[in-house]
């Protein structure tokens, strides 16, 4: 119950904007969840996936660590396959295919993330819709009666017509804060894939320094 009423009873009284505030949020919870959902698929501790590669690059070797990548599902772990992979590779050829892998998977991360700035952006505008639009009919209902109105009615008129605003804010706060959360993480991510590829990068050079003295040596 809200003032008095139930939600089925604001939402009628709220008039036509109402629907499309209601397939908002019904988009924006499911984007949410399908995204939440994802991301916890993916969800490995970074502290402890550093501290593994580290271990396997020094202990075990490109063959093992290759491996050990493959049973790991996260982005880094892509990002760290595709370096060793293609370790044969010239440097600027090889960082070009990890860059590829990249936008790939932060384009698999950020899928449908926009659809909530849309929706937190949109819905604060359609709720406010709703209310001019209101206010409009509370007034030319006062104009057709001849301006004698009861305070009562008038005040009657407009509650009804700031409710699509307090739902548009309603839909609007909660769906911009999830936003700006899942952005985060995903470019916390993307810092993190850039420091993982840079590792790789220089344990592959530390390897091919022993050969490159070797073979000056001959």
């Amino acid at each position: 119950m809200f003032w008095g009423k139930t939600l089925s009873e604001l939402f009628e009284q709220g008039g036509f904007v109402m629907i499309p505030l209601l397939i908002c949020s019904i988009v924006a919870a499911s984007v949410t969840i399908e995204r939440i959902i994802v991301l916890a698929l993916h969800r490995s501790p970074y502290n402890r996936f550093v501290a593994e590669l580290e271990n396997q690059l020094s202990q075990a070797g490109a063959s093992a660590t290759l491996d050990w990548l493959k049973s790991v599902t996260h982005p880094l772990s892509q990002i760290a396959r595709s370096n060793l992979k293609h370790a044969g590779l010239q440097r600027e050829l090889r960082e070009e295919i990890v860059n590829r892998e990249a936008s790939e998977q932060i384009a698999t991360l950020e899928r449908r993330i926009n659809w909530l700035s849309i929706i937190g952006t949109l819905a604060p505008m359609i709720g406010l819709l709703g209310t001019v639009i209101g206010l409009v009919e509370a007034f030319y209902q006062i104009e057709q009666q001849g301006g004698q109105v009861q305070p009562g009615d008038l005040a009657s008129g407009i509650w009804q017509a700031l409710l699509t605003t307090v739902f548009g804010l309603i839909v609007a706060l909660p769906t911009l804060a999830v936003y700006h959360f899942l952005d985060n993480r995903i470019a916390a991510t993307t810092l993190r894939m850039t420091w993982v590829s840079s590792r790789i990068n220089e344990w592959l050079v530390r390897q091919e320094l022993p050969q490159q003295d070797a073979k000056g040596g001959l």
